[in-house]
């Protein structure tokens, strides 16, 4: 599917475009790889225009290719007008400046901006500025526009859906395809809440309604491609990564996933294999509380931080000894739980270095990391097949993603290296690591 869309919007013309005319500038630049080159090259040719209107499209060019600062630094020198606060908001609010970004929307209403338009820029600022309040007491001032304005029940479904009130975001992204059927942002969160719940049927049958428009949506055919490969269709998956390398011949992304979906094709699957893998995985997270062991045995345990058989196995017996009031005799109640278990301590140092000696002790950096661990795996924004993957296992925060191993992981039907790596290099910018214990 090849785009075939034209930049047919000049917007360094006499007069500016209308609102509506500069999203779809931006829509038809970033439909295509070549598109984008073009379109950047017209900003280039621009960016010695210091006249008040050059500054004013010039600094609306940056924006629409992701150079925020500086298309910040132009729009701030441009005349005032309400298309300068309202690019200048975007602009701020992609950087993080939400206070600054919802006062910009407010003088764009001295400027005859439309005031519904403004209510919902400022509901989605303060919702990613995470202030729920605030953007629910805006929404409020919409309330006449219920049941009439689709981008009014779009902005109320982000709102739930952040909030965590899933069922009734999905309501409202139904509500404002009901209102306006061709409202894409509504239709993708509709297809990646039903992804994200489970119901891959309504999500493939959404996420396909989204494919087959124009401009296609580069993120709706990843998470489909997903989707099919999940089902085990991947000629499906490679034709809609294939769409999308098309269009950006460069997406990493893309790239990496269509090597994954070449590496699925011939993935042979043992499932006796697995099975021991997961039997053995079981064993390994049995808590310690599952055992009888005396109280001096189970408090030291907990105040070093080991809770399964699998953290055994990371200990040796001199560290344990090492420990202030334990023993032998809580030596010998631990080597019993383990023997039967053909299980040893400190059997997963064997083949790897153990820790310099002056690294901090682990149970101070367990009390130090532990507000960490406790987010939602949702903030380590991973890719989407990842995130699957994450799902599967049913992994809700940052520190049940620590406790799994690599094998784990692995071990989920089609999550491969890449997406290993990614997961490593994310816990590791954050100073932590998977589980290894064998």
């Amino acid at each position: 599917m090849e785009q075939i869309i034209e930049l047919d919007i000049n917007l360094f013309a006499d007069n500016l475009p209308s609102l509506d005319e500069l999203k779809t500038l931006s829509e038809q630049a970033h439909c295509g790889e070549s598109n984008l080159l073009k379109f950047g090259e017209q900003v280039e040719s621009h960016m010695g225009d210091n006249g008040q209107k050059g500054r004013l499209a010039t600094g609306i060019g940056l924006f629409i290719l992701g150079r925020n600062a500086e298309a910040i630094e132009k729009l701030q020198k441009a005349h005032d007008c309400k298309e300068k606060f309202i690019y200048l908001a975007f602009a701020l609010r992609r950087t993080g400046e939400f206070d600054k970004a919802i006062e910009s929307l407010q003088k764009s209403l001295d400027y005859e901006a439309d005031k519904m338009n403004i209510s919902m820029e400022k509901t989605a600022t303060y919702r990613h500025a995470k202030n729920f309040e605030a953007a629910a007491k805006e929404l409020k001032t919409c309330k006449n526009f219920e049941n009439v304005s689709a981008e009014y029940h779009y902005q109320l479904g982000r709102l739930e859906e952040a909030q965590g009130l899933y069922d009734e975001a999905i309501d409202n992204y139904k509500k404002a395809l009901e209102l306006s059927d061709n409202h894409q942002r509504a239709l993708f969160h509709l297809a990646f809440r039903c992804d994200l719940s489970g119901d891959e049927k309504a999500a493939i049958d959404y996420y396909r309604q989204i494919a087959s428009s124009s401009p296609v949506h580069v993120n709706a055919l990843l998470n489909l491609a997903v989707l099919y490969e999940d089902n085990g269709n991947y000629d499906k998956a490679a034709k809609c990564v294939d769409t999308v390398l098309e269009i950006h011949p460069n997406h990493q992304r893309a790239i990496l996933f269509s090597k994954d979906i070449e590496s699925s094709k011939t993935m042979f699957y043992d499932e006796e294999k697995e099975k021991k893998k997961t039997r053995k995985s079981q064993i390994l997270e049995t808590p310690i509380s599952d055992f009888e062991l005396s109280v001096r045995s189970r408090n030291c345990l907990k105040k070093m931080k080991i809770e399964t058989l699998g953290d055994l196995l990371n200990i040796s017996e001199a560290e344990l000894l090492s420990y202030k009031n334990f023993g032998e005799t809580s030596l010998r109640e631990i080597k019993t739980i383990l023997e039967p278990k053909n299980l040893s301590l400190g059997m997963s140092l064997e083949d790897k270095l153990l820790p310099s000696a002056d690294m901090p002790d682990q149970a101070v950096i367990a009390d130090e990391d532990e507000g960490l661990r406790n987010k939602p795996v949702d903030d380590l924004q991973l890719s989407v097949r990842a995130r699957k993957c994450v799902q599967k296992l049913n992994l809700r925060s940052i520190g049940e993603l620590t406790h799994k191993t690599e094998a784990e992981l692995l071990g989920c039907k089609n999550f491969g290296v890449t997406s290993l790596n990614e997961i490593k290099k994310v816990l590791g910018s954050l100073g932590l690591s998977l589980r290894s214990l064998d």
